[in-house]
């Protein structure tokens, strides 16, 4: 199993938004320190607790302080910008990176964010679809481009100057494009199995019960077969919210305080997922009625803590019943307490990870 970090961070409303965006680096300069291989940051615009806007500018700030790890958008809400500043921005983050860029692309899931840009009744998933395809065909194109869709046009057919270069869209470094991973977020995901045929890799959401994500990986297989293409388990991310400490008095009382970062960040989720009609992700089964689903139930389904020993016995348990998967995504929680929010990066990738591994090679 490989180790990477995963972050749509949700910070206090009243935190200093400097402290957050600096604390939030910070993460993932400890992360490519501490062998990390890659790590994914979300974005939205209408949210005062979920305040990084863009992914594509935090990764650039993280550019040139990084050394190995890849460095992923967790993801583009692709319905609200236009595909030419998508495949313009990416390509130029890709060459700052070296290569180390991973795509991630969503529909978006911030109800805010799709009313400020106008299309909260729109077909969402359609606009994702004809976005990522015109990225792709800006990509493999060249000028003028002339692209017509619903809801975008490409095209300088009025004012190319080839021989000078005016109207050349860039395109990325690696080639044919960098890696695309899509983050899969309801049960028995379609959007998984699409990807799949695509050759595009998915991520299971760290706000899934268990079942859920079980059942993103016969989704994935559905894809891959549909084009002959091997189906690894070694392309399958799953994130999941840890927290470990040297001793599990601590660990109990950081991750599950009322007042804490872990149980805070749940509470956003569940009140935004409830409110949107969306309770389902946090069921246990889908005839669960409502009224069984609170704040105390979820957290304690989905947050894992302890001591390095027994949270890797935790996480062992937790792939015996989903299934083998690549790539453990660290889910990223606000740094309440900045030591305990280190300690606990520092424990999962020197402690937890080499006990896991050593496990699954016995």
């Amino acid at each position: 199993m490989k180790l990477g970090f995963f972050t749509m961070p949700i910070h206090p409303l009243d935190k200093d938004w400097r402290q957050s965006l600096r604390e939030d680096r910070e993460a993932f300069l400890l992360a490519d320190e501490l062998g990390f291989t890659e790590a994914y940051v979300g974005e939205h615009v209408t949210d005062r607790a979920e305040n990084i806007t863009s992914s594509i500018a935090f990764i650039a700030w993280l550019a040139a302080a990084t050394k190995q790890i890849k460095l992923g958008t967790g993801t583009i809400n692709m319905p609200n910008t236009h595909p030419a500043a998508v495949a313009a921005s990416v390509a130029m983050l890709d060459h700052m990176l070296d290569g180390r860029f991973i795509l991630g692309i969503s529909p978006g899931g911030l109800l805010s964010d799709a009313e400020v840009f106008g299309n909260l009744d729109a077909d969402r998933n359609a606009m994702f679809l004809e976005a990522i395809n015109q990225v792709l065909d800006i990509w493999a194109g060249k000028p003028p481009y002339d692209l017509q869709g619903k809801y975008w046009n490409v095209s300088v057919s009025k004012t190319l100057i080839e021989d000078i270069g005016q109207g050349f869209i860039a395109r990325p470094l690696q080639t044919p494009h960098p890696p695309i991973v899509v983050t899969a977020v309801a049960p028995f995901s379609k959007g998984v199995t699409e990807a799949a045929a695509r050759g595009w890799d998915p991520i299971s959401a760290n706000f899934l019960m268990p079942a859920w994500v079980k059942s993103h990986w016969p989704k994935y297989v559905e894809g891959c077969n549909r084009v002959n293409r091997a189906a690894d388990a070694a392309n399958w991310r799953v994130a999941k919210s840890v927290f470990v400490a040297k001793d599990a008095a601590t660990a109990k009382a950081y991750a599950m305080a009322p007042d804490g970062p872990y149980v805070y960040y749940y509470h956003q989720l569940f009140t935004k997922l409830k409110r949107s009609g969306r309770l389902e992700l946090f069921k246990t089964r889908r005839d669960q009625p409502d009224s069984e689903v609170t704040l105390q139930s979820i957290c304690d389904s989905l947050i894992i803590h302890g001591t390095p020993e027994s949270v890797a016995d935790q996480l062992l348990a937790f792939q015996e019943e989903v299934g083998t998967f690549g790539t453990l995504l660290y889910a990223g929680k606000d740094w309440k307490d900045r030591e305990l929010g280190r300690q606990s990066m520092i424990l999962t990738a020197e402690k937890v990870l080499p006990r896991i591994n050593s496990a699954a090679a016995r």
